[in-house]
């Protein structure tokens, strides 16, 4: 596969993309020295929840843990694969009655402040988990701290882009990807009506609502102002172009129920030419129908901008440490040789999932995966979120719009309203 650009310049690139995307730039700050244990007497056993996707992701994690335990025998690693849709409620669960919580969790980087203000994570600075925090990205960085202290050490990092099946594009006229969010409904238009195929399919969900909010200048939140914008006019005119795409035919008929599952496949059976997902789907669409024999076909772009801009969420996740664990000295070492650079590297080829040290890509085998310099644009476009306790909890109000939203059971400026209103039983506080 033809690669345009070199993945060290991709490094430098998303370096300097995501520290730019806002928030305090947390990667200089020198941690406490790690208090001095010897790593090859730490013995014990440690549990981890994996969140990652068991078929497609899984596997690469499971490799890891048997080099870690090639490295240390004397510590035992209980692998357990948790659906990410229900490791938050499972964790807070566990955490809560101080029974079956794992002693490292692979955590959303929106749940950790959340987690930390709860007091179910244990402060990782002065210990063996903090390993060079110069080499990572300062947004991932900065997900991990809450309070001035590090609660996560970051796994991978992550965006939303407009994936798109070139030869579909071809076809209704097109040699590349809409730039603009007026191109894309035409551009979806076309495609539906030369080629056969449905132009884009919608996920129903809050977090993908974000490209078209951001795309007009909107958010959920301003957190320097205590200010609740998910109503304010930016916002509602981002969730504007979500209804017209809906109204106009331009998208599939969203599915309310399994919205993620029906558009991945859909794409990557040829059924619709675009959708907007991450490079964790990478390995899954490129064993799809369409790109498992013609991987070129398999396009990556920033998602198109709004009146304002081209921005989507900087998501991903960390490696957090259960505040009860009765294994600390074995979880941060796990921890350690987890987010190191040779794993992320390794993680990177495999699973072409972006690396959130920089040193690990330019290593040999990040570099052997295209994909990884494919979403150097995207990150480009990356917005930083607000990394405060209630993030994680402002999604479920906003998903329940957003589907009556999509099943023609409101409209965008009640819908937006009703969600702010329950914003203010959350956000304790704050204006609106």
């Amino acid at each position: 596969m033809r690669r345009g650009i070199s993945v060290a310049a991709t490094a430098a690139a998303l370096a300097l993309a995501v520290s730019a995307c806002g928030g305090e730039d947390t990667t200089n700050q020198s941690a406490a020295p790690a208090k001095s244990v010897d790593a090859a007497a730490v013995s014990g056993e440690v549990t981890w929840w994996d969140t990652s996707d068991a078929t497609n992701e899984g596997p690469v994690f499971q490799e890891l843990i048997k080099d870690f335990q090639a490295k240390y025998p004397k510590i035992k690693v209980n692998y357990v694969n948790v659906p990410f849709a229900d490791a938050r409620d499972k964790f807070k669960t566990a955490a809560q009655s101080g029974s079956g919580a794992p002693d490292v969790l692979r955590t959303d980087v929106g749940w950790v402040a959340e987690f930390a203000s709860l007091g179910y994570l244990a402060p990782l600075d002065g210990t063996a988990a903090v390993d060079k925090p110069e080499e990572f990205l300062a947004s991932p960085a900065a997900s991990g701290k809450y309070n001035g202290k590090t609660y996560g050490i970051p796994q991978v990092t992550d965006t939303l882009g407009l994936l798109y099946n070139k030869e579909l594009l071809k076809k209704a006229g097109y040699d590349a990807p809409p730039a603009t969010m007026a191109d894309l409904k035409k551009v979806a238009l076309d495609v539906k009506s030369k080629t056969g195929a449905d132009g884009i399919a919608l996920n129903v969900d809050a977090y993908f609502l974000l490209p078209f909010i951001y795309g007009e200048g909107g958010d959920f939140v301003d957190v320097a102002g205590k200010k609740i914008t998910i109503s304010s006019p930016q916002t509602v005119a981002g969730v504007k172009i979500v209804e017209d795409l809906i109204k106009s035919g331009a998208t599939v008929k969203p599915a309310v129920q399994d919205s993620y599952t029906n558009a991945e496949t859909a794409f990557k059976e040829g059924k619709v030419a675009m959708i907007f997902n991450g490079p964790w789907s990478n390995t899954d669409n490129l064993g799809g129908k369409v790109f498992k024999d013609n991987p070129d076909n398999f396009g990556v772009a920033p998602v198109p901008a709004g009146s304002v801009k081209s921005g989507a969420p900087v998501g991903g996740h960390d490696y957090t440490v259960y505040a009860g664990s009765k294994n600390l000295d074995a979880s941060y070492l796990f921890t350690r040789f987890m987010a190191s650079t040779e794993s992320q590297a390794k993680i990177a080829g495999k699973l072409g999932l972006l690396p959130t040290r920089t040193p690990a890509y330019s290593a040999a085998e990040a570099t052997a995966n295209p994909k990884i310099a494919q979403w150097q644009k995207p990150m480009e476009a990356a917005v930083e979120r607000p990394w405060i306790p209630e993030a994680a909890s402002l999604y479920e109000p906003l998903v329940q719009g957003y589907q009556k939203l999509a099943t023609g059971g409101t409209a965008t400026e009640p819908m937006l309203q009703d969600v702010a209103k329950t914003y203010q039983g959350i956000l304790k506080g704050w204006s609106l």
